[in-house]
């Protein structure tokens, strides 16, 4: 395994920051109110559609530093595991545990149709490409 250079630690680092900086904003723009997570649960399905969107993308497979960028960095920053477990955590602890269990295989299910209809929003041959070009046949 070769080590990133600084180049592509600065573009993850930066975009991480974009990402994380993005997150933030929208949970103080919208805010959860119903006691459901709703602002984190759309962070990370738009987060999931964007990460499996991003190989679809000639752009970004052929510009090892975008890919970088946009990928670990900006939807690394932007989605959150952390959040997510520790909302599932608190809803348990707040003796919600019914929608705890909602929120958690919710999310989950969410972001595996999300991932779904990316593959099925790419087109064949950018499928192929990324399978070629990745070695992921």
């Amino acid at each position: 395994m070769t080590r990133p250079g600084p180049a592509t630690l600065v573009a993850v680092a930066a975009g991480g920051a974009l990402g994380g900086t993005l997150r933030w904003w929208l949970g103080d723009v919208v805010p959860d109110g119903s006691g459901f997570p709703w602002t984190t649960f759309a962070i990370n399905v738009t987060g999931a559609l964007a990460l499996a969107l991003l190989p679809a993308v000639a752009a970004v497979r052929r510009r090892p530093l975008l890919t970088a960028a946009l990928g670990p960095g900006l939807l690394g920053g932007y989605t959150t595991l952390s959040t997510y477990a520790e909302q599932g955590r608190s809803l348990i602890a707040d003796g919600r545990g019914g929608l705890a269990a909602v929120y958690l295989l919710g999310t989950l299910a969410a972001c595996l149709v999300a991932v779904t209809l990316a593959g099925h929003l790419s087109s064949r041959q950018a499928q192929q490409a990324f399978a070629a070009e990745e070695g992921n046949e």
